[in-house]
């Protein structure tokens, strides 16, 4: 079976991005705001990637890799979605020392689905577990639901989702339902089409070519805890980040200083290998993705610090950039 035949049931140290501001236009626009909620891991970063056409949101295997609100921008025809890619609600990194970081990662959950007019509820197609629950409680009654079915490619028997479906459905009153796969093109657009109708009739939000609202030196760390993750896979734990400690543009040069942040002695010296040549790694992969970005040259220093405790310090979680 077709998935488009399935049935639809009815019914870092950068300040906060300020509020957008609409522009003077055309009233027969359509724009609003889009949350990308589920739980960590699932494919939401991935799935914001593939709506806007460009990598705005890092994505690797390390749950929890999204730690800040993203906001992601694409035009279509007459209409401007604008994606909120918010971090996995937190239910299971209990870990020591990562209080303070856990409980603004889901404030920023919770804030972000008060403020938008659509809500992505991003699942493992066939699979729904207490974590996926913990979020969909998060939900405000009332707020436009679309269930989103994710990793579709990897169900054999389509039809094996029709029984799946119906408990969803009894679970909450979702107002539309669309199985895809995160990194295809064809199914982000037909998810546009769907989520079309339920924008209000209003302005743009940003001009027509924007495809973010964050700076390319949030971006910037942004990447580079993007390899520090990949390329240290299960070895660094979920305490470390990224401080971009500064950023000059000179011309179609970027020069860039940054520091790894790490809890221990012991993660330092994971995080810079043998010989250095992690942290080379690290540095060389973060500096080609950043070039593509930016469209230039980029100059990239990395350096490796011990901060513990710095998980759980509000004070220091500011400092980093978390809002």
């Amino acid at each position: 079976m077709n998935p488009d035949e399935l049935p639809t049931p009815a019914g870092d140290d950068e300040p906060a991005a300020a509020e957008p501001t609409p522009h003077s236009g055309e009233a027969a626009r359509r724009c609003g705001l889009i949350a990308i909620v589920g739980r960590p891991n699932v494919g939401k970063s991935t799935l914001l990637n593939t709506l806007i056409g460009q990598k705005v949101s890092i994505t690797s295997r390390k749950a929890q890799t999204t730690r800040h609100r993203i906001t992601g921008i694409t035009t279509e025809g007459d209409t401007q979605f604008v994606f909120v890619d918010t971090p996995g609600f937190q239910t299971r990194h209990t870990v020591r020392g990562t209080a303070a970081l856990n409980r603004n990662l889901n404030k920023t959950v919770q804030s972000v689905l008060g403020d938008v007019d659509v809500v992505l509820f991003l699942v493992e197609a066939g699979r729904f577990g207490l974590d996926d629950a913990k979020v969909l409680n998060l939900i405000p009654p009332g707020k436009p639901a679309i269930l989103v079915a994710n990793k579709l490619d990897l169900v054999r028997r389509r039809t094996d989702l029709l029984p799946w479906l119906q408990q969803m459905q009894e679970r909450h009153a979702f107002t539309e339902f669309v199985p895809l796969t995160a990194t295809k093109k064809d199914d982000a657009r037909r998810l546009l089409g769907i989520i079309r109708p339920h924008l209000p009739a209003q302005d743009w939000y940003y001009d027509e070519d924007a495809l973010t609202d964050r700076s390319e030196k949030f971006l910037a760390a942004e990447l580079i805890r993007e390899k520090l993750f990949r390329l240290t896979g299960d070895e660094l734990p979920y305490t470390s980040t990224v401080q971009i400690d500064s950023y000059k543009e000179e011309g179609q040069l970027r020069r860039i200083a940054a520091t790894i942040v790490v809890e221990r002695e012991a993660h330092k010296g994971m995080v810079i290998g043998e010989g250095g040549e992690r942290l080379k790694r690290i540095g060389s992969e973060a500096r080609q993705e950043l070039e593509r970005l930016t469209e230039g040259k980029v100059f990239l220093e990395l350096w490796v610090k011990v901060r513990s405790g710095w998980a759980d310090d509000e004070q220091r979680l500011k400092s980093y950039g978390y809002e």
